[in-house]
C-alpha cells in the first residue's frame, strides 16, 4: 500500500472503474502487454483482467476464452502514451558524470605515480633532476650526477672516462645558464660572429676516489682568467652524502678560428662577455710544470696502432671529442697494469686534434717500476703519446697509478 502511494505521487494510475472486461478484437501472441487496450473517448490505456499469452497447440495458435484481445480498429487509432513530467525523471543521469570524474582521478593518479617526483635519496633533495643551477653569486655552476651501470668498468666503479664527461658536461651547462651559449659547443654570440670556438690545451685531473653503479656525484665549475689569451676551468667533484672532494681538475682553454683551424686571440667583444663570470681565484691543483716526454718506437715499452674515429666520436664542431683521446691513450697501456692499478692523476696536453678520417697510434712507456711487475707495484708512472699515422703528435700525456689493494673506493655492495 505505501509502495502504491509513493508510486502514485510521480505516476498517473489508471482507477478500476477504467478496466474493460469485454473488449474484443484480433489476438496478438507476441507480446505480455496484449491486454493493453486504448479507446479514443476516456483516451486511457485499459487493461482487461486475466491476460494472458495465446497458447499454441502443435506450433498453432489456439483460441482459448478469456484470452487478451486487442481491437484491430482501436489499434490504429490508439495514441502512444507519455509518462507524465515530474521531477524525478526530469534529473540529469548522475552515473555518468561519476563515472566521468571517476576516471580522470584515476588517469590523473597513474600519470603523478609514473612522474615519481619524490626524490628516493636525501642527497638529490637540492638537485633531483641532475640540471644543474648556478650558486655563489652567479659565478659557480653546480649539477648532480647518479652513476648508471654502463659508466662502470670490470671493477664495478666509474672509469675516468665517465669522470672527465661529467667534466665536459658541467662546463657546457654553466655556459648555456649564463646565457652565453650560442650555436656552437661552447660559443658565445660574439665567439659565433666571428667563427671562434674554444679548444682545450692542457688538461690535469686528480682523481682519490671513483664512484660505483647509484652513487651521485657534485660537481662544481667556474672560470678565471689565464694570461692575456687563455681561460682557466676548474672543476671539484664531492661525494653527494659526505661533501668529500673526490676529484679535481683543472684546465686551459684557448681559442680557434673554426675556418682556417688556427689560434686565435681573444677579441675585445668576447672578453666583455666572459670576464663578468671570471673567479679570482687559484688552481684547484698546482700546475706540474715538469715537461711531458716525447715518446717513439724505440722509447715506447707498449705500442697501439690503426687507431680511427667513429661518427659518434666527433664532436658538433668536427673534431673528435676531447674525451675520446683519453680511451685512447690507455688502449695501449699493458693489461696488467689496468687491472691491479687505478689511475690517481693524469695531465695531457693536446697539441692537434684530428678528424673523422685520421689513423693514430698510441705509444706508452712505464717508469718507476719493472715492466714484468706490474701487478705487485705499488706506485708506477706511465708517459704516453697519442699520435697521426705521419709522425704528428695529437697529444702528450703522463698517468699516475696507485694499486687497487686496500683501495679507496665507495661501497660497491648492492642489495
Amino acid at each position: 500500500m505505501v509502495a502504491t502511494c509513493a508510486t502514485s505521487s510521480f505516476f498517473h494510475v489508471p482507477s478500476s472503474s477504467s478496466l474493460d472486461t469485454n473488449g474484443k478484437g484480433n489476438r496478438v501472441g507476441s507480446t505480455n502487454f496484449a491486454g493493453l487496450n486504448s479507446t479514443p473517448s476516456s483516451g486511457r490505456m485499459k487493461v482487461k483482467p486475466n491476460a494472458q499469452a495465446p497458447p499454441k497447440i502443435n506450433g498453432k495458435k489456439a483460441n482459448l476464452p478469456g484470452s487478451v484481445e486487442i481491437s484491430k480498429a482501436d489499434n490504429e487509432t490508439s495514441q502512444p502514451a507519455h509518462a507524465p513530467r515530474t521531477f524525478i525523471n526530469q534529473l540529469p543521469d548522475w552515473s555518468m558524470l561519476l563515472a566521468a570524474i571517476t576516471t580522470i582521478f584515476l588517469a590523473a593518479e597513474k600519470q603523478w605515480m609514473m612522474l615519481d617526483w619524490k626524490p628516493r635519496r636525501s642527497d638529490m633533495i637540492m638537485d633531483p633532476f641532475g640540471l644543474g643551477r648556478i650558486v655563489q653569486d652567479g659565478l659557480v655552476f653546480r649539477q648532480n650526477f647518479s652513476i648508471r651501470s654502463y659508466e662502470i668498468g670490470a671493477d664495478r666503479s666509474a672509469s675516468i672516462e665517465t669522470v672527465m664527461n661529467h667534466l665536459q658536461e658541467t662546463a657546457l651547462n654553466h655556459v648555456k645558464s649564463a646565457g652565453l651559449l650560442e650555436n656552437g659547443f661552447g660559443s658565445t654570440p660574439e665567439m659565433f660572429k666571428k667563427n671562434l670556438i674554444w679548444v682545450v690545451a692542457r688538461m690535469q685531473v686528480v682523481v682519490d676516489k671513483y664512484p660505483t653503479w647509484g652513487d651521485v656525484v657534485e660537481v662544481d665549475t667556474w672560470v678565471s682568467q689565464s694570461g692575456k689569451n687563455g681561460m682557466r676551468r676548474d672543476w671539484l667533484v664531492r661525494d653527494c652524502n659526505t661533501g668529500e672532494i673526490v676529484t679535481r681538475a683543472s684546465s686551459l682553454w684557448v681559442m680557434m678560428n673554426k675556418l682556417t683551424r688556427r689560434l686565435s686571440k681573444i677579441p675585445e667583444e668576447v672578453r666583455g662577455e666572459i670576464e663578468p663570470y671570471f673567479v679570482n681565484s687559484d688552481p684547484v691543483i698546482a700546475e706540474d710544470s715538469r715537461k711531458l716526454t716525447k715518446l717513439d718506437d724505440k722509447t715506447a715499452d707498449y705500442v697501439r696502432s690503426g687507431l680511427t674515429p667513429r661518427w659518434s666520436d666527433l664532436d658538433v664542431n668536427q673534431h673528435v671529442n676531447n674525451v675520446k683521446y683519453i680511451g685512447w691513450i690507455l688502449e695501449s697501456a699493458p693489461a696488467g697494469m689496468l687491472e691491479s692499478q687505478k689511475l690517481k692523476s693524469m695531465t695531457l696536453e693536446y697539441r692537434r686534434e684530428c678528424g673523422r678520417d685520421s689513423v693514430l697510434q698510441s705509444l706508452t712507456a712505464v717508469s718507476g717500476c719493472d715492466v714484468g711487475n706490474l701487478g705487485t707495484a705499488g706506485e708506477v708512472e706511465c708517459q704516453h703519446l697519442l699520435r697521426l699515422q705521419d709522425g704528428a703528435e695529437v697529444v702528450r700525456g703522463r698517468t699516475e697509478w696507485s694499486s687497487k689493494t686496500g683501495a679507496t673506493t665507495w661501497d660497491t655492495t648492492t642489495s
